[in-house]
């Protein structure tokens, strides 16, 4: 994880997402619902943020993992 990051980004960093956190992408703003999980890519409903495959990107910008925000439960 980088210093350089945004108060709330995500970054990597497993330690500030629960299963159910909800996190949204700083580029297109679209946000990943672990509820609701992703239909673009496949992945079913209840797959936590951190479960999601290592080249996973935003499905309406491709934005980065790591450029995602952390949402307030």
């Amino acid at each position: 994880m980088k210093d350089s990051f945004f108060s709330g980004s995500f970054g990597g960093d497993l330690g500030k997402i629960t299963p159910a956190t909800r996190l949204e992408c700083n580029v297109c703003w679209h946000v990943y619902d672990p509820a609701e999980g992703d239909v673009t890519r496949q992945i079913e409903p209840g797959t936590p943020f951190a479960a999601l495959p290592q080249d996973w990107s935003c499905p309406v910008c491709s934005g980065d993992k790591s450029s995602f925000m952390v949402l307030e439960d």
